[in-house]
């Protein structure tokens, strides 16, 4: 949530305020406001046709003294009592009287929410601070299995080229013993059939004198 969106949460609270009434000063004491009217008129009786007298203030509080016909006597806060409408009284403090109220409570909503907007900012960070790093940390994981992959597949073609000459040097050596004892199997025969037809030497005899 962005501060614009506080913002406008916080005005909504403030209205919202605004149009409800204070429940804690709705107890019949008596007491009621001046209606938020430019110009309250007030007359010296409960009537119409008494002289208007003076005005009260828009958001005046008073104090009701009795009520005749469509006008109620009041005291007001200089402890004059005077005839005013019925209908330019109200039962709830005027906005007027709520306003320096409603401002404070505003001013306090918004520094609670600057404060949880602050702290989320704060989480929001952190967890993509955490978030790089594990990306990060995968992708070194992944280059490094792709290096792992890349030395085991070089490892294989060696094993394979290790092989193939290992079995060519068998083969080799295979045909060497084959050759070798065939020459001397070829030479033993030669030598047996040549051997036979040697001249014998002959013995000399011995002879006495």
């Amino acid at each position: 949530m962005t501060k614009h969106d506080f913002r406008f949460l916080t005005m909504g609270v403030a209205l919202g305020l605004l149009a409800l009434p204070l429940h804690a000063q709705e107890v019949d004491d008596g007491t009621r406001w001046v209606s938020d009217s430019l110009t309250t008129y007030v007359r010296s009786g409960p009537t119409d046709g008494y002289r208007i007298i003076g005005t009260l203030t828009a958001g005046e509080p008073v104090t009701v003294l009795e009520t005749s016909g469509d006008y109620t006597r009041v005291r007001n806060s200089d402890d004059n009592t005077v005839w005013v409408l019925s209908s330019e009284l109200q039962e709830v403090p005027s906005a007027q009287v709520r306003l320096p109220e409603l401002e404070t409570r505003v001013a306090e909503l918004t520094d609670e929410l600057d404060g949880i907007n602050g702290e989320w900012e704060n989480r929001v960070a952190s967890m993509t601070e955490a978030l790089a790093a594990s990306e990060q940390r995968i992708d070194e994981l992944e280059s490094r299995n792709r290096e792992l992959d890349a030395e085991a597949e070089q490892s294989r073609s060696t094993i394979r080229r290790l092989q193939a000459r290992l079995d060519t040097q068998e083969e080799d050596l295979l045909l060497r013993y084959f050759m070798y004892g065939g020459g001397v199997a070829g030479g033993g025969l030669l030598v047996g059939l040549i051997v036979p037809h040697l001249p014998r030497r002959r013995k000399k005899r011995d002879r006495w004198f």
